[in-house]
């Protein structure tokens, strides 16, 4: 690569960090999903003169982008809601995909001129998986009800393989002119599926060997990152699912870090991935808007009102499709899982359901998946409408993003459904029980301890019990008290931080003290403060 080529690479990484930077602020500000903002941000930059042309690159998403975006989105996935919801998740990663592949192929030839149903397959293919990222970050800022979030969340991760799959079938009918039969199909996707979970529970078990021999921050850190990227590429080699293989990966580890990680790897372990997953991110959204001009270039021989017609008519009907399928798919799934499966679970409801139906958002990996369809058929012809799929995937995703997430806060507050009390419960329940055995176990070793210092066992015991009065909810005169107190101690001892760094940098400031024994002092004082800051949080 030459010097010239290295300083553009640089100049347009500044650029989209900046751009990443400045716009998630304003969406903080204006308390605004990021997201959203990043793509309308896109739109209007990419016609900005001077700006650089940016392509997106297949490869770049799904090789570097799309592994460790997923690795974090399992990680931070609850298995026992996982599990819990397994069959409804279904009903849309597996369902809803399949379902609007072949609505999309039996639509196509009516809605746009010159389709055929393998070209609408292509279509429907492309633009059936919703992405992870957008569906997440909206739903828990509008504060979404966790059973709803749990669905999308679990769909958007699964989802993905059930959309390459069928674009894989789809690509094959066009270019080769072959049609694939159920048989191969179900044989392809049992290979795909059981293939890429085996390989990441097999490289996440050796990982999990690996983290238990050694407590090191930054070598157990690269682990993580690296065994997204080996079990991505590691499966794709093999041709099985990458992105279950991540996904699988990703649940067990996440579910089994809190036995191998130290304290102090977890605290760096949060903060590396909050900033690579924000990062990536920022670029993916931002990507997308700045892709406009490219896609408008690339179509031919259609005027502009006509695309948009084919985009507007194109966007209604899919989110129709999902609407369609989502109610009976939510009873069936009900069925299933009270009937033959015996779980104690509730009939959803008409808002939850219209809700999960509205939040069909898609991402990046269709842009992606469009992008990377081949110029040319096995004949040497063009590949039929590769410009229009690729314009009408675009304009699914910045409808889909933009008026979908715009509008599904003031749906979620019309419906009724906004809460934030059932996870809160569960923490606090757990908090108190968690408190208690503390209490217990201190108590036992009260009983066997020299009498000498029974002042620091009373200490600790009322240190314990106003902790668990500041989250038992019960209403006694006596447990208020010893609330109130908690809740001071942790004021006073904020304030005593804020002294103690104080105190430290004017030691820096005057020369008595290196920077490098402030920085250590500011790493213990920066722990304690989190400490606080998070135990009023919790009990607020």
């Amino acid at each position: 690569m030459s010097t010239a080529n290295i300083h553009g690479a640089q100049l347009i990484v500044l650029l989209l960090l900046l751009f990443v930077a400045a716009f998630s602020a304003l969406a903080r500000r204006f308390k605004t999903p990021y997201p959203i903002v990043l793509v309308i941000a896109g739109l209007i930059i990419g016609f900005v003169p001077g700006i650089p042309r940016i392509t997106l690159e297949p490869d770049l998403i799904f090789l570097v982008v799309l592994p460790p975006l997923l690795y974090a989105a399992a990680s931070v996935t609850s298995w026992r809601d996982f599990s819990h919801n397994f069959v409804s998740i279904g009903m849309l990663a597996f369902g809803l995909a399949g379902f609007t592949v072949v609505c999309v192929a039996v639509a196509g030839p009516w809605l746009f001129s010159d389709f055929d149903w393998r070209v609408g397959c292509v279509l429907g293919a492309t633009v059936c998986t919703t992405d992870a990222i957008a569906a997440t970050s909206i739903a828990k800022r509008i504060g979404l009800p966790k059973r709803i979030v749990d669905l999308l969340e679990g769909e958007s991760l699964l989802n993905d393989a059930t959309g390459l799959l069928s674009l894989e079938f789809a690509i094959i009918m066009v270019v080769n002119g072959q049609t694939p039969t159920v048989g191969s199909g179900v044989l392809r996707l049992a290979y795909l599926s059981f293939s890429g979970v085996g390989i990441g529970l097999i490289l996440a078990r050796i990982v999990e060997w690996v983290e238990n021999q050694i407590d090191d921050g930054p070598i157990e850190i690269a682990l993580s990152i690296l065994v997204s990227y080996a079990a991505y590429l590691t499966a794709e080699a093999v041709h099985a699912s990458g992105v279950l293989a991540v996904v699988a990966a990703g649940l067990y580890l996440g579910r089994k870090s809190s036995q191998f990680f130290s304290p102090s790897v977890r605290l760096q372990s949060r903060a590396v991935w909050d900033l690579l997953t924000f990062t990536l991110n920022g670029f993916v959204f931002i990507l997308i808007g700045l892709q406009l001009p490219s896609v408008l270039a690339g179509v031919s021989g259609v005027t502009t009102w006509r695309l948009i017609l084919y985009g507007v008519l194109f966007s209604l009907f899919l989110i129709l499709l999902r609407m369609f399928w989502t109610f009976p798919g939510a009873y069936l799934a009900y069925f299933i899982r009270t009937r033959l499966l015996h779980q104690d679970e509730r009939r959803p409801g008409l808002g939850q359901m219209f809700v999960v139906g509205w939040t069909g958002m898609r991402g990046v990996i269709a842009l992606a998946a469009a992008m990377s369809l081949p110029d040319t058929i096995a004949n040497g012809k063009p590949f039929p409408h590769r410009d229009l799929i690729i314009f009408l995937t675009f304009f699914v995703i910045v409808v889909t993003l933009v008026l979908q997430g715009l509008t599904l806060s003031p749906l979620v507050r019309l419906l009724g459904l906004a809460e934030k009390s059932g996870p809160r419960r569960e923490a606090l329940e757990a908090r108190r029980l968690v408190l208690e055995a503390a209490q217990a176990r201190l108590e036992d070793m009260r009983v066997g301890d020299s009498s000498e210092f029974v002042q620091v066992y009373d200490d600790l015991a009322q240190h314990y019990k106003q902790r668990l009065a500041s989250v038992s909810g019960v209403s006694q005169e006596q447990n208020r008290t010893d609330a109130e107190q908690h809740f001071r101690y942790l004021d006073l001892s904020r304030t005593l931080l804020g002294v103690e760094r104080h105190a430290a940098l004017c030691m820096r400031d005057e020369g008595r003290i290196t920077d490098e024994s402030l920085r250590e002092i500011e790493n213990e004082l920066d722990l304690s403060e989190a400490r606080f800051v998070a135990a009023t949080k919790h009990q607020i």
